[in-house]
């Protein structure tokens, strides 16, 4: 196993029957030499500063549905909402004085948020704010959309594949959604020249160490500028209401493989991992994470946004309490900076 942990560290690269050997021989051992590594590859590249992405969740409608979210389009208890433009620039428009110069817009696949109505957002907030990037995850659409958007200045683009076995996909998803196709959006977004990022859940239902290895083998050749990876947590009105968690250690360990795979990634420390454990965010931070993303929302919207049970909201998720993130990160170490957070290309 320490030769498997030295070869990725200088080749970047293993084969898909080695990324499964990692997975299945994990140990406590194993995960600290992992982390150490990790982290000090982290360090090389951007030091230990933590890039903070303003989250402003613009819309809880979702034509989709997903067996694992909890805003997918059967679950009738979901309080459904949509922020108006002017909400969204307010939300900008407080967060600038905070300190994020990353505006992250996300939401359910909603098509009352068309292409004219997005692109006016995205050119309106460059326009208050033009040392700010734009980050967008609005799910699947076509390459002209995508085209779209990128031509009115937005900057980066998350669309977590979720997993890269077919077979695994369609026992996740229904039937209308394609595999092929979530795939050759993420080719698009790149050939495009967004700042491309792609992910997937940990612990998912009917996922497998092999499964795993197969979303690891993936993202290395995929290559995407940012990489978001979290926990599974069921949702209470959702096919898989009664699942098990996925495991928040085994996620930690594959956001240290995948730093050492892509030493520059821009690499979250997720919502999912401060909600499954009260010291999550620090710990994939420790494993080689450098950003977080505290969310920006109305106040009266950040509850209905609940992709999963009891998916924090407050404390140093809120956008508000950036000083209690602040001295989070301190405490380990690191440091919050007040930058875009570009990727750097090595």
């Amino acid at each position: 196993m320490i030769e498997l942990i030295n070869k990725l560290e200088k080749n970047r690269t293993l084969t898909l029957d080695e990324y499964e050997t990692l997975i299945v021989g994990r140990n406590e051992e194993y995960a600290r030499i992992l982390a150490e590594k990790a982290f000090e590859t982290k360090q090389k590249i951007y030091g230990n500063s933590v890039f903070i992405r303003g989250l402003i969740e613009i819309s809880n409608y979702c034509k989709n549905d997903c067996l694992y979210c909890g805003i997918r389009r059967s679950n009738r208890k979901c309080e459904r909402y949509r922020l108006t433009k002017e909400q969204i620039l307010s939300c900008c428009d407080e967060g600038y004085p905070l300190g994020f110069r990353t505006f992250v817009l996300q939401g359910g696949e909603d098509s009352h948020f068309t292409d004219d109505f997005i692109c006016s957002v995205v050119e309106e907030i460059k326009r208050r704010y033009p040392d700010c990037a734009v980050t967008l995850s609005l799910g699947e659409r076509s390459r002209e959309s995508y085209r779209r958007l990128f031509d009115s200045g937005a900057d980066r683009y998350l669309l977590r594949h979720e997993t890269a076995d077919k077979e695994h996909y369609e026992k996740l998803h229904p039937a209308n959604l394609s595999f092929d196709n979530r795939m050759e959006c993420l080719k698009n977004l790149k050939d495009i020249g967004f700042q491309t990022g792609c992910g997937f859940m940990v612990g998912s239902p009917c996922q497998t160490a092999q499964t795993l290895a197969k979303d690891l083998k993936f993202v290395e050749t995929f290559k995407p500028e940012m990489c978001g990876i979290g926990p599974f947590i069921p949702h209470r009105d959702t096919p898989f209401a009664e699942e098990t968690a996925g495991s928040v250690e085994l996620t930690c360990y594959l956001l240290s493989i995948v730093r050492l795979m892509l030493p520059s990634v821009l690499l979250p420390s997720t919502t999912a991992l401060g909600t499954a454990d009260g010291f999550g965010r620090e710990k994939g931070i420790l494993a080689g994470a450098n950003v977080v993303m505290p969310n920006l929302s109305p106040w009266d919207v950040k509850g209905k946004y609940e992709l999963y049970n009891n998916k924090l909201t407050g404390g140093a998720e809120a956008a508000q309490n950036k000083a209690e993130l602040e001295q989070r990160m301190e405490s380990i170490g690191c440091k919050i900076v007040t930058d875009r957070g570009d990727f750097i290309k090595i």
